[in-house]
């Protein structure tokens, strides 16, 4: 090794020991990510209420669910409080019509969330918008013995409020809205309430942060909480919902995995930057013969019919449906031009006009993909079915039949 590449290999030494002094001594920023997941203990995690509750409710159990509502509630034996928290709730149709039957058993769901528009019991919310400058939020309970007590939070956040309800058969608890710089209310809105149904109660609630670290582990906020959580059963058991969390973790591709992990990323980008050197400096010493590569042939059919053989083979029904169904949504974007991130009336509406299908017809190959969706394992025939429906929709549209 020269002079010259002496050099190199000092000045690549001090730049990565740089780096890394530099990565070692930064200041790590607080992540306000807002996860809602029980195991997660940053400041708009869940750990320290999942923790808490076995204080709480010492006689009551806890059961944490990690599957979907509509899974877990095929059981009609199943007795307790559902609790949801999350930054929004989407429920399909056929999931909360579970939901509904879990209640009017006699059970209760909690929900808080902001985005929650749940038209089958007559409720909408919006957001609350103050046009003062020196505003500030206020919570204040309905219930007398709560009532003395305002509390207000010092993170913002998207004050949603309820604007129509079922006044027959719901009961307000809380209450949230603006003071001005004279403590004098601007703007005020629902946004804690009970809904009887059946035998059972719905909570709905539009400020899950009340349920965080942050919020709880201050001492001024810890009371709120406890009074949200007081409506709360001890007779009957609280079901923890880790299903819907917006930072319920997964690792998508091995990169992924690297990416997540500060250490591992950082030895990854020294890696390339290793390997990047090597390139620059021992390329241009070594020149190689390019061999003669012959073409390779198109397999393209083989390789079509070896996937085919092993799905059989293995009786993958479940992952060629979720393929298919996956190549459905793709041919809309695509031929359609109709995004496919959120499936509801208005996109069954789009979809049947631009495509020449009927309503009916969309709604229910759409319902059909959430049932396979939502199954853990399907059988040959509902696969057969599911391919029907989606060659039907593929003809009509293609050739008006």
């Amino acid at each position: 090794m020269n002079k010259k590449n002496n050099i190199y290999v000092i000045a690549f030494i001090i730049l990565v020991s740089g780096l890394i002094y530099l990565e070692v001594t930064k200041k790590k920023p607080i992540n306000w990510f807002p996860s809602y997941v029980a195991n997660h203990k940053i400041p708009y995690g869940t750990f320290v209420l999942r923790s808490e509750l076995k204080n709480l409710f010492p006689s009551t159990a806890l059961e944490t669910i990690k599957i979907p509502p509509y899974v877990y509630l095929e059981d009609t034996t199943r007795v307790g409080t559902y609790f949801f928290v999350d930054e929004a709730l989407n429920f399909g149709n056929s999931e909360f019509k579970r939901l509904l039957k879990f209640v009017e058993r006699g059970n209760d769901v909690f929900i808080s969330t902001h985005g929650i528009q749940i038209d089958t019991l007559n409720f909408k919310t919006k957001q609350l918008v103050s046009k003062n400058l020196d505003e500030k939020v206020f919570f204040k309970f309905k219930n007398k013995s709560l009532y003395r007590n305002e509390y207000s939070y010092d993170r913002p956040f998207t004050n949603q409020v309820f604007t129509k309800i079922d006044t027959l058969n719901t009961t307000v608890l809380g209450i949230t809205g603006y003071v001005d710089a004279t403590n004098e209310r601007t703007e005020e809105g629902i946004n804690f309430v009970k809904f009887n149904f059946g035998k059972g109660n719905f909570y709905f609630h539009t400020f899950p942060e009340v349920f965080t670290n942050y919020n709880i582990l201050k001492a001024t906020n810890q009371q709120h909480t406890a009074n949200v959580l007081s409506y709360l059963r001890d007779d009957i058991p609280i079901l923890w919902d880790s299903y819907y969390k917006t930072g319920k973790s997964k690792i998508t591709s091995p990169i992924y995995y690297l990416l997540s992990s500060k250490n591992l990323k950082w030895a990854y980008y020294m890696a390339l930057l290793g390997v990047l050197f090597f390139v620059i400096f021992e390329g241009k010493r070594k020149q190689r013969s390019i061999p003669i590569r012959v073409p390779l042939k198109n397999q393209t059919l083989a390789f079509t019919r070896t996937i085919a053989n092993m799905y059989f083979e293995n009786q993958a029904h479940k992952d060629i449906a979720e393929h298919k169904i996956s190549y459905l949504l793709d041919f809309i974007r695509t031929n359609l031009h109709i995004p496919t991130t959120k499936i509801d009336s208005t996109f069954y509406e789009y979809v049947a006009l631009r495509s020449g299908n009927s309503l009916e017809s969309v709604e229910e190959l759409f319902q059909y993909c959430e049932h396979i969706h939502l199954k853990n394992k399907i059988i040959s025939e509902e696969l057969v079915k599911l391919n029907k429906m989606i060659e039907k929709f593929k003809n009509t549209m293609h050739h008006g039949k």
